[in-house]
């Protein structure tokens, strides 16, 4: 049993051979761990006719061994006991439970055991001094023939390697490489300390043999291999680390996106919180109760209005046509409140992606942000971009050809999307079941086959600023292109720009759009617009009936020529009625 290098550098393992050896007693003791013992297994490995008694056992830690001291009949010549034992143990050697391929071996001790607790660790290469027997006198350099002779005992040894010609380290040595380590921890035991006569070829007064474990030349052999081909590290580890990046954190930012699309964890859809807000707009009515009413009197009139583009809206996003749905008009003419408060009431899973903040961000790292930030994408390491980009950089230099850390702002948009649509994917397939009548169908047809199940994705201020860069446009384009054509989820484009189809055409070629233009309001419904805000702060009189603001004002007949000069936009339209409301004329 050999312990761990580092456990031994460990500051409470300060004694590990006192533990050692209380953990055999233990093991003696105990009659269910006795055939582990080393004292019990090496008298099961002595034969019954050889007159030997153990009388000690000392374990090497280290090592995996142990020396045993024994008693035998002096007549008997110990290198006849070390014959009959190695030729009884080829035979039958005991195999404990924890080594059951592995038998024991023993080998008589010729030399002078130097029992030392320094962090030598075992290895299959010896390095074999030769030293004098005593001072002043000169010892030999062995031969390779009688170190084999010597040595070949203990296990099959792989080269014998001299000292070089040239060299003048002393004392004079050679080195052995074993084929097994535990042939050269035998060897080391059994040999150290070992002097060798004249007649073995020792010289005139005999050489003595000091062994040590040889480490490895290099002992950082895979650090510096790793540092000296940076060519083939450096992709390796890009590969790794991206390979770990998909696999950990693209299950988390799908997990966010469809939090984000759903609102599960938003404030506003908090069953606590709508009661609490309930009961505030009670309290205060005056105040939040009237302001609501306002927004939603003055907005009624432009809604019945647009019924018709409203419905037609609904209609689409019931049918299957791989194509996408624009709403053009100009800036204040409620194109988002058309789509999101009316068209899109009530329906669920509806992602609004507002395409503003993304063209507006300054450089890669702050668009890749905002981009993140519109679906629910975190987390999101924004500044890894640039950091990988200066990796990038120092590689080149270094080895001339860049490594592919660094990504491009399409790659990094190209994630977002993509993550995005598994998780609209995921979504639309959440309420399938497999009793269902469709159970039959793949996810594709049944998507196909159930439009009703799409998400819904609005892109807003689509074209905002195009002149300045179209690449967030053309890769949301694309995306939105790869949502309708695999029947992920529809896809509404909100934008002020009348030229909208030329940058569609691109992602989506040789199909006609289904579009919906909106204006300005007629007068008729411009002006019922501007009552319906004035009426709001309606009191009753003494007798019950409700008192009309837009009654006692005699001025609002110039309200006509007003909307024909400011035009029919709501933004437009609710600014002059809340001047009209602080007591101000039309005109």
């Amino acid at each position: 049993m050999q312990v761990p290098r580092g456990l031994t550098n460990l500051p409470f393992y300060a004694d590990p051979e006192k533990i050692l050896l209380k953990l055999l007693n233990q093991l003696h003791d105990d009659q269910r761990l006795r055939a582990a013992d080393p004292l019990n297994l090496a008298q099961k490995a002595l034969p019954d006719h050889l007159a030997v008694q153990i009388k000690r056992m000392i374990p090497r830690l280290k090592e995996g061994g142990a020396y045993a001291k024994v008693s035998h009949d002096p007549n008997i010549p110990p290198a006849d006991i070390e014959a009959a034992l190695q030729e009884y143990l080829e035979k039958k050697s005991p195999r404990p439970w924890f080594s059951p391929f592995r038998g024991i071996s023993s080998h008589l001790v010729r030399g002078r055991p130097w029992l030392e607790d320094l962090q030598r660790f075992p290895s299959r290469t010896l390095k074999v001094e030769f030293l004098p027997p005593s001072p002043g006198v000169e010892a030999a350099e062995l031969t390779e023939e009688t170190l084999y002779t010597l040595f070949r005992t203990y296990g099959k040894l792989g080269d014998i390697t001299p000292q070089p010609t040239g060299s003048k380290d002393l004392p004079k040595y050679a080195t052995l490489n074993y084929r097994n380590i535990r042939d050269a921890i035998m060897a080391k035991n059994c040999m150290h300390g070992f002097t060798l006569p004249e007649s073995g070829g020792g010289g005139k007064n005999g050489t003595v043999l000091k062994m040590v474990y040889e480490q490895r030349a290099k002992a950082h052999i895979w650090r510096d291999w790793i540092f000296s081909h940076p060519r083939i590290v450096i992709p390796i580890l890009g590969a790794l680390l991206a390979s770990l990046a998909v696999a950990v954190f693209d299950p988390i930012r799908t997990f966010f996106i469809k939090s984000h699309v759903t609102q599960a964890f938003h404030l506003t859809e908090n069953v606590v919180y709508k009661w609490f807000r309930s009961q505030v707009t009670r309290a205060n009515e005056m105040l939040t109760f009237k302001r609501h009413k306002s927004e939603d009197a003055g907005l009624s009139a432009v809604w019945d209005d647009r019924r018709g583009a409203i419905e037609q809206i609904q209609t689409w996003l019931m049918e299957t046509a791989e194509t996408f749905i624009v709403v053009q008009g100009p800036r204040g003419s409620g194109k988002k409140e058309l789509v999101l408060d009316e068209a899109l009431k009530g329906r669920r899973n509806t992602l609004l992606i507002d395409c503003k903040p993304i063209q507006e961000a300054r450089g890669d790292s702050s668009t890749i942000f905002a981009a993140a930030r519109e679906v629910g994408y975190r987390p999101v390491f924004s500044w890894m971009n640039t950091f990988s980009s200066l990796i990038d950089l120092a590689a080149q230099g270094t080895i001339g050809t860049k490594t592919g850390f660094s990504e491009t702002l399409d790659t990094q948009l190209a994630k977002i999307w993509q993550n995005t649509s598994n998780a609209l994917k995921e979504l639309a397939l959440e309420g399938r079941k497999k009793d269902d009548k469709d159970s039959g169908l793949g996810d594709d047809e049944y998507l196909e086959a159930h439009p009703e199940r799409r998400p819904v994705v609005v892109i807003d201020n689509f074209l905002h600023k195009s002149q300045e860069s179209s690449i967030v446009y053309d890769k949301i384009s694309e995306w939105a292109a790869s949502l309708t054509t695999a029947n992920i989820a529809h896809v509404i484009f909100l934008t002020n720009d009348v030229s909208f189809s030329k940058s569609l055409s691109k992602a989506l070629p040789e199909r006609v759009f289904r579009q919906i233009s909106l204006g300005d309001c007629s007068r008729e419904v411009a002006k019922r617009f501007v009552i319906n805000h004035l009426n709001l702060d309606s009191d009753e009189d003494a007798s019950g009936k409700k008192t009309l603001p837009s009654r006692d004002r005699p001025d609002l007949d110039e309200l006509d020529d007003s909307i024909d000069i400011l035009g029919g936009r709501l933004t437009d339209l609710e600014f002059l009625a809340r001047r009209i409301k602080t007591g101000e004329t039309p005109n």
